[in-house]
């Protein structure tokens, strides 16, 4: 310790030396005070930062278990809707359709309930009961899976001690199967190692339905509208009684496992700068209430030029246009619509419209078949002379099919234009004739706009032709059974459509889908969409 004395008595060199040492003590002082300080603000950071998780995974939690209990809650509703169903006195058809819809609807919210619940909250779920053996005279089929080294980690060579065999059903149109799966137990000698090929995944862990009789149901079901009950006597046919019941639930557990792929589908959809857009009724039965309610499908696609060849499906349980501007989100591009109003409250957002021109032509087509209107006639033939220059260019690049238009169908438009507004001075306000000019003459901006962009259509029948097999199936749907039985239909019926679009069989495709599914990175979902998908190769 430096006293005062001793600094008296020190001469000046010594007290500089004694002032650098103290300085560089004062140094070390602050730098150790400045990490010490860093390591605080380092610690309160992490923290923060757990804070932060914790706070997220206690809203995770609760939106988990909030979504568990919703799960639960209407399990239980549909339950006592499927075993109470004789106060709504409903006729047999009806009957039978609600009950696939009621069992579809109980496998697919079990699914999702396992799927959200801890192993604790697992084992509550209710067991299936153990499946009766499937029939000995069906052919069978044997895939062996052997581990790919019968060496042991030891060095030893394992012993087949047996083996465990797992069948499963499968489907060829009008012939059933069976697929034998043989996997050869190993064990070794010496430190009693037991060796096993696993167990082949599956879209339905432990089902007995192969991906080719899932794919065959789902088909049949939403490609060839026939309910369940209907392919139950089908397949009894075939040999194989299979329940409706069991069936139904397939067609719940195959719709949850496929909409992650709906998802990627809308999404790539979305990324599109036109789309195409419509809507088609259903009826819709709430289980609980023996009457019907229209509903409605609405369908989305890239426009007819695009390259991207698909559409989605979306279940609604009414007309609003917020549905449609739910379903776009941040969208924005050419929406090609008809002159509906749900469509025209998007267009404040950015989205510009498009129209479609064979509506127009149908108000004049229907006054000419009405009365043999002259006028009407004038204007369908200049329509169709729209038409013949869009067959012209229909496989011309958009560049060459904005030239050929600009050319040749604007002077005819203008023309169409101008003659309207004259022939419109001349008719009656409240005609038939008077509310056909004004409806094209309203849009007629919409109505010409493909002319300046050649990735315009000129109108909207690409996705008309898309929704008519909506409208073929309602006549054996009779309704929707529920929300959520409508929301399934539409995802699954968007699958198999694009399938359509781009060329391949459904149920080639599907089988492939729910084939790898099980195994596939859920970051490369894509690869299965239709229209990236490729076929296997016959020696695979």
């Amino acid at each position: 310790m430096v006293t005062a004395q001793t600094l008296e008595n020190m001469n000046p060199q010594a007290l500089r030396e004694l002032a650098v040492n103290l300085l560089s003590t004062v140094d070390e002082y602050k730098q150790a005070i400045a990490i010490t300080q860093n390591e605080i603000d380092r610690h309160k950071l992490e923290i923060a930062t757990t804070r932060r998780e914790i706070d997220q995974h206690k809203k995770e939690l609760a939106y988990r278990q909030a979504k568990i209990d919703q799960l639960t809650h209407e399990i239980a509703l549909n339950r006592r809707w499927k075993f109470g169903r004789h106060a709504e006195q409903l006729d047999s058809t009806q009957a039978s359709l609600l009950d696939e819809t009621l069992e579809a609807d109980i496998a697919a919210m079990e699914s999702e309930l396992e799927a959200l619940a801890t192993p604790e909250k697992v084992q509550t779920v209710p067991k299936q009961p153990k499946r009766a053996a499937l029939p000995a005279n069906l052919p069978r089929v044997e895939f062996r899976h052997e581990p790919d080294s019968t060496l042991c980690h030891c060095g030893c060579q394992l012993k087949r001690i047996g083996e465990d065999i797992s069948e499963k059903l499968d489907y060829a149109p009008g012939l059933f199967t069976v697929e034998r799966h043989i996997r050869g137990k190993w064990t070794c000698g010496q430190c009693q190692t037991l060796t096993q090929a696993p167990v082949p995944p599956q879209v339905i862990d432990k089902g007995m339905a192969t991906a080719g009789l899932l794919a065959q149901v789902l088909v049949a079901k939403y490609a060839d509208h026939l309910p369940l009950y209907r392919q139950e006597n089908i397949f009894a046919r075939a040999g194989m009684a299979l329940p409706r019941s069991t069936l139904a639930q397939w067609v719940g557990v195959c719709g949850v496992r496929l909409q992650p792929l709906v998802e990627a589908l809308k999404n790539a959809v979305l990324t599109c700068s036109v789309l195409h857009a419509d809507e088609t009724p259903v009826q819709m039965l709430k289980p609980g209430n023996k009457k019907t309610h229209r509903a409605y499908i609405w369908a989305y696609a890239p426009g007819v030029h695009h390259e991207l060849k698909a559409v989605v499906y979306d279940f609604a349980e009414g007309r609003s246009g917020e549905h449609a501007r739910t379903f776009v989100g941040d969208w924005r591009g050419s929406l090609v619509c008809d002159d509906f109003s749900g469509y025209k409250a998007m267009l404040a957002n950015g989205i510009t419209e498009v129209g479609c021109m064979a509506h127009a032509r149908r108000k004049f087509f229907e006054l000419h078949v009405a009365n043999k209107s002259q006028i009407a006639e004038q204007a369908i033939e200049l329509i169709s002379q729209l038409y013949d220059i869009e067959r012209e260019t229909k496989e011309l690049d958009a560049d060459q099919r904005k030239r050929i238009r600009q050319t040749k169908a604007k002077p005819i438009a203008d023309t169409l234009f101008k003659w309207m507004q004259l022939q419109r001075q001349k008719v009656t306000d409240g005609s038939a004739t008077a509310k056909a000019l004004d409806y094209t003459l309203k849009r007629w901006s919409a109505l010409t706009r493909y002319i300046d962009d050649g990735q315009l259509p000129i109108d909207n029948n690409w996705i008309e032709n898309q929704i008519r097999p909506i409208a073929i199936g309602r006549s054996n749907w009779l309704f929707a059974g529920s929300l959520r039985a409508g929301q399934r239909a539409s995802a699954v019926m968007s699958l198999i459509q694009s399938a359509k679009m781009n060329g391949h069989d459904p149920y080639a495709y599907l089988k492939d889908v729910l084939t790898q599914l099980p195994t596939h990175k859920a970051s490369q979902i894509e690869d299965l969409l239709p229209h990236l998908w490729q076929a296997p190769s016959l020696d695979t």
